[in-house]
């Protein structure tokens, strides 16, 4: 009983989907809950949706939020994330850790830490659901801070391998050198500081799923030895000989389109093929704008515990002014407003006051010389040349805002300028 209480809100299941454990917490969600009780007709009772029995009756994780039982009407949801409890590598029961996730809201869905109300994304997390349990590569495509990773964590999460690891791993934060250290692992004395043997995110990753993103800036070298990889299920270590067996799913991520740096010769073919089995591509957050609002109210409901300031509600203004917005930075830069917000302002109400001036500034011709020069490539460029240029024309030209607001480094940028012929 000690684990469950200090899980806060939980039920405790045995391997027939029983309860066997409930907190007081729980029954304060949920109302009194007797010993013996079917989970599934509990939390689900008779709904055609079955998130949360399905998923357990299959020995799967789920995340999940459902109509909360016992209220009135549906009128509150309920998120509900489950554990298994293991025995002797066998799942033996699972631990179901309850929340209150607030007034239902029509139309809208949460799935595995995503919120929407748009039909594009509702058919992502469909494909989602159903690639999850086989065994395929994927390949997510999406603007910098889309949610990538969510999509990839909720793909491990649906699948058979949820109880095995989830490493994850930005292939354009390293140099060539550190990734392909922290990729395939090394050996004592491969290289100088290399002092004893290091397995590499592939290894570390064995019986689970591997994320990579931003697969389209790993180096030309690198991307030979991962097509050995996902094609023998083996990895040999830097400064070793002899392979050893993973058992991997490998997820990718990237804001660029793998056929086109195939033609321009920055990636291999072959290996696009490999990691291209099932595309799923992430809809920008200005393509749906009906989850602006929707996704901040969530966002500002999650950072106020603990915080100084506790918003409650954002005024009709301010939604208009975060709803205007084209979101370059997509949920990430959303994040980053609601928490400059949240820091600058008073009271209980967000205002557009509390808002940062960009959002709501006219976009300007001219903004000095860097800028201008930025504004007379936009022309030539793709759609995302365009988006980075026009978050340094509002940046004024400073690369380290512009990185900011779009939720990448300095040196990340400086590639991406490169790549457009905006830096030497």
């Amino acid at each position: 009983m000690a684990l469950a209480e200090a899980a806060g809100a939980a039920l405790v299941l045995d391997r027939d989907l029983s309860v066997v454990l409930v907190t007081e917490a729980a029954e304060q969600l949920l109302g009194p809950v007797k010993v013996g009780t079917s989970a599934p007709k509990l939390l689900c009772g008779t709904g055609t949706k079955r998130p949360v029995a399905e998923a357990l009756a299959s020995g799967r994780s789920v995340r999940a939020v459902i109509p909360r039982p016992r209220s009135a009407d549906g009128e509150r949801l309920l998120e509900v994330r489950s554990l298994p409890l293991r025995s002797a590598g066998a799942v033996r029961g699972w631990l179901l850790l309850l929340d209150d996730a607030g007034p239902a809201d029509e139309g809208a869905l949460q799935f595995h830490g995503m919120w929407t109300r748009s039909a594009s994304m509702k058919h992502v997390f469909h494909v989602i659901e159903q690639v999850a349990a086989d065994d395929v590569t994927v390949l997510v495509r999406g603007e910098t801070g889309s949610g990538k990773e969510l999509v990839a964590r909720a793909l491990h999460a649906l699948s058979r391998r949820s109880g095995g690891p989830f490493r994850a791993l930005n292939c354009a934060a390293l140099p060539g050198n550190l990734l392909e250290s922290e990729l395939f692992g090394h050996l004592r004395g491969a290289f100088t500081g290399a002092v004893k043997d290091t397995p590499g995110h592939i290894q570390l990753a064995h019986r689970g799923t591997l994320f990579l993103d931003e697969i389209a800036e790993m180096p030309l070298d690198l991307q030979a030895k991962l097509l050995r990889v996902v094609e023998t299920r083996s990895v040999i270590p830097v400064g070793a000989r002899e392979p050893i067996p993973v058992d991997v799913r490998f997820v990718s991520a990237t804001h660029r389109s793998l056929r086109a740096e195939v033609e321009a010769g920055r990636f291999r073919a072959d290996l696009m093929y490999r990691l291209r089995v099932i595309p799923i591509f992430l809809p920008p957050l200005r393509e749906r704008r009906e989850d602006i609002t929707l996704i901040a109210n969530q966002l500002i409901a999650q950072g106020s515990e603990g915080a100084r300031r506790r918003i409650e509600r954002i005024a009709p203004a301010a939604e208009a002014v975060l709803t205007r917005y084209d979101w370059p930075g997509n949920v990430r830069e959303l994040r980053n407003v609601l928490s400059y917000a949240s820091a600058i302002g008073k009271g209980p109400i967000l205002l557009p006051s509390d808002l940062p001036w960009e959002l709501s500034e006219p976009k300007l011709e001219e903004r000095g010389e860097g800028s201008e020069r930025f504004a007379l490539r936009s022309g030539e460029l793709d759609a995302e040349g365009r988006r980075i240029l026009e978050v340094l024309e509002r940046a004024g030209g400073s690369k380290n805002r512009a990185a900011k607001i779009l939720g990448m480094s300095r040196v990340t940028l400086w590639r991406r300028l490169k790549a457009l012929g905006l830096e030497s």
